[in-house]
């Protein structure tokens, strides 16, 4: 890809709840303002407004726009790469709704909206389940009848693939080698990936993004003989139940939050709850880690990324406390900077490294998108 130069950036965060949060930045200007943004919709507008903005703005015409890349999450058995989007494209991510129901409906809503509003560009799909694609079969393969499997592609996908490609390669490329590695991406959603030799080998989330570690509202990891418990028992349908475990679980059921840093907020303030639930997705962090370092047969580095994973060094903390037996020795100093830069945070004593590598999912999707439009 020839140089890449950043002409503006930003991002919405909050979308849905009362008060959103918008940031964009130019080479000469930026901006922060806080406005209700109900839906995805409404958001991508906005983000339009501002990039034709008469002060701010980076472009005059829509018309200035070649192409448009679009973060897909479940891209099932049928995507393995990025694609140009026409309708068959469309109707398959709309296929996947169930698989994926926080956020397909929200990818697919962003590819009408963009082809309205940018009507000359060229659409291109970039999916967060192609990068696990090399998850082996011991892996990927889940202890159920086989036709299951072959009959309807009943599997561990993986997620996040794009900002796990993109730090695990930083880090190579930081480290000179790419031997055992774990990333680890905190944000709303959460998810945790075995990196041997460049390559996703394992991963925390399955055949949709729901189970592994405690994330938003989402639950992680749980006993599927409570959802036949609620359903038979408690007498709850299983849309309900669905809907529990996706939109009223994990930190928001523990805690009533679902943003960390109300969460740690409140624990600093000795909210009981809020401090346990910091401590249970810290543990279940480690136990990735155990389970991923003995099936790499080692561990050279771990990789904190996305917005708590690259913020929150309370977390980080919490992971990296009592992890001597895998060589992690946090320094706490180290641990406490802010900064955009790749960087280390272990002691130099460390045999394993621990590193904060800040995940840019745009600039992957503009590769891979200029990879497809040269090929």
């Amino acid at each position: 890809m020839p140089a890449r130069n950043v002409i503006c950036s930003g991002m919405i965060d909050r979308i849905g709840l009362d008060s959103s949060n918008i940031t964009y930045k130019t080479n000469t200007d930026s901006l922060e303002e806080k406005r209700p943004i109900p839906n995805h919709k409404v958001g991508l507008e906005r983000i339009a407004e501002l990039l034709m903005d008469n002060n701010i703005g980076v472009i005059k015409s829509t018309q200035e726009i070649d192409v448009v890349g679009h973060r897909v999450v479940h891209g099932g058995a049928s995507f393995s790469n990025p694609v140009h989007i026409d309708s068959v494209v469309k109707e398959k991510i709309k296929q996947l709704f169930q698989l994926a129901p926080l956020h397909n409906p929200a990818n697919l809503e962003g590819i009408y909206v963009a082809e309205e509003i940018f009507k000359g560009a060229k659409q291109m799909a970039v999916f967060d389940t192609a990068f696990h694609q090399t998850i082996p079969v011991i892996a990927h393969k889940y202890a159920i009848p086989n036709k299951f499997i072959t009959d309807n592609n009943i599997r561990v996908y993986g997620f996040h693939g794009t900002s796990h490609k993109y730090v695990s390669e930083r880090a190579a490329e930081y480290l000179n080698k790419s031997d055992k590695i774990i990333t680890i991406h905190l944000g709303n959603g959460c998810s945790m990936t075995a990196i041997k030799n460049g390559v996703s080998i394992d991963h925390s989330l399955g055949f949709a993004p729901s189970n592994g570690l405690i994330m938003g509202t989402r639950s992680g990891d749980i006993d599927q003989s409570i959802v036949f418990y609620m359903v038979n028992t408690l007498g709850y349908s299983l849309d309900a139940v669905n809907n529990l475990l996706l939109k009223e679980s994990g930190m928001l059921g523990l805690t009533g939050f679902s943003d960390l840093r109300d969460i740690e907020s409140q624990a600093e303030q000795g909210n009981k709850e809020c401090q346990l639930a910091l401590d249970m997705n810290a543990y279940r962090i480690k136990k990735f880690i155990g389970s991923y370092t003995a099936v790499m047969n080692g561990l050279d580095a771990i990789i904190f990324t996305a917005g708590i994973g690259e913020n929150s060094s309370y977390i980080r903390r919490l992971v990296c406390t009592d992890m001597n037996y895998y060589g992690l020795e946090l320094d706490d100093a180290k641990n406490e900077v802010r900064s955009k830069e790749i960087r280390e945070i272990n002691t130099p004593n460390s045999k394993t490294k621990i590193m904060v590598i800040p995940t840019n999912e745009e600039i992957e999707i503009a590769n891979q998108v200029y990879d497809l439009l040269m090929n």
